[in-house]
């Protein structure tokens, strides 16, 4: 039986890689940068199975130019880039990879509230310039982390992960969801439920861990931040269009909060030109799942996502489940 063909929109790391090649016909997009919409079109004219990443706009279009298509395998926790609608409408499975990078994307908003609090951003640069002049008692003063109080927005497997570290710093927790845990979970947890508007008010640091939706876009924007205490901090793992960009690095700038720190930018790999002047603010380049072990078992998952639906069994990771109509061939 001749192999399926997938397509890969962007490299991955090797494992990943050489687990499908050993499985199924493999073609991978190999430039630098993302793959260019008219060629992402060519692509999968051929395609039996896609795994595009979260850059990659899946919609309707490219569904009608893929007749061949059978599964789309998001190699991400987050598919705000598939029109799960459009592929509901043509029975297409799209499955995503949660799980395996929780506790890594954690890693990275901590590191992000340490390196905003402590203005580590700032002092790499004072000595890389060669302007540093030596230890000062009132240079470059941050924030304490431990003991002050810290509010996460959704609380799903990645803000359950930084409810976790923040409990090692003596924080105190609120959290915000659009549903709330059992009074006994929350004491468990050792946090509050708090309205969007009471968190804000109440936090010194605030970090962002929602999907990006309709109810999400702009979740944070110039009315939220003026909530926020001047000392505050904001750190941002989720998806970039959850904050107004715009409205952030006018905060800064005015010093309305304190400091931000952003992983993620509402157009991608474009950020802000007003954010990239202001020294309060630690910008990376989407580096959340950014660990061997983490890269390489969210591209095994991917694959395993795609390769089970090609061989018609349902795959594990489904996110439209209720248009799964048996095995596909």
């Amino acid at each position: 039986m001749a192999k399926p063909k997938v397509f890969l929109c962007a490299r991955l790391p090797v494992a990943a890689e050489e687990f499908l090649a050993d499985r199924a016909r493999l073609e991978i997009h190999r430039g630098k940068g993302y793959i260019s919409r008219r060629a992402l079109m060519l692509a999968v004219r051929t395609a039996e199975g896609l795994i595009p990443t979260v850059a990659n706009l899946v919609d309707s279009e490219l569904m009608d130019a893929a007749p061949r298509l059978r599964v789309i395998a998001n190699y991400g926790v987050g598919y705000d880039n598939i029109d799960t609608d459009a592929a509901a409408a043509r029975g297409l499975p799209v499955t995503n990879t949660p799980g395996v990078l929780t506790e890594t994307t954690a890693d990275l908003a901590w590191t992000l509230v340490m390196a905003s609090a402590r203005r580590v951003g700032e002092g790499d640069r004072l000595v890389r310039s060669g302007r540093w002049e030596g230890w000062q008692p009132t240079q470059m003063l941050g924030q304490d982390i431990h003991g002050r109080t810290l509010g996460i927005l959704g609380m799903g497997r990645i803000g359950a992960a930084m409810a976790r570290r923040a409990r090692g710093f003596g924080m105190k927790i609120l959290y915000h969801d659009i549903k709330r845990l059992s009074v006994r979970a929350e004491r468990v947890a050792g946090m509050r439920y708090a309205s969007l508007q009471g968190l804000l008010k109440r936090s010194d640091f605030v970090s962002v861990h929602t999907p990006l939706t309709g109810n999400t876009h702009h979740l944070i924007g110039a009315g939220e931040l003026r909530l926020m205490k001047p000392t505050a901090i904001l750190v941002n793992t989720s998806r970039g269009p959850v904050v107004d960009e715009k409205a952030l690095a006018a905060a800064l700038k005015g010093g309305r909060i304190a400091a931000a720190g952003l992983d993620v930018f509402e157009r991608e790999p474009a950020v802000e030109p007003a954010l990239r002047k202001l020294e309060n603010v630690v910008l990376l380049p989407h580096l959340g799942s950014a660990s061997v072990e983490t890269r390489t078992a969210m591209g095994l998952l991917a694959a395993k996502n795609c390769l089970a639906a090609l061989a018609g069994r349902k795959p594990p990771n489904l996110v439209n489940s209720e248009t799964w109509r048996g095995r596909r061939k």
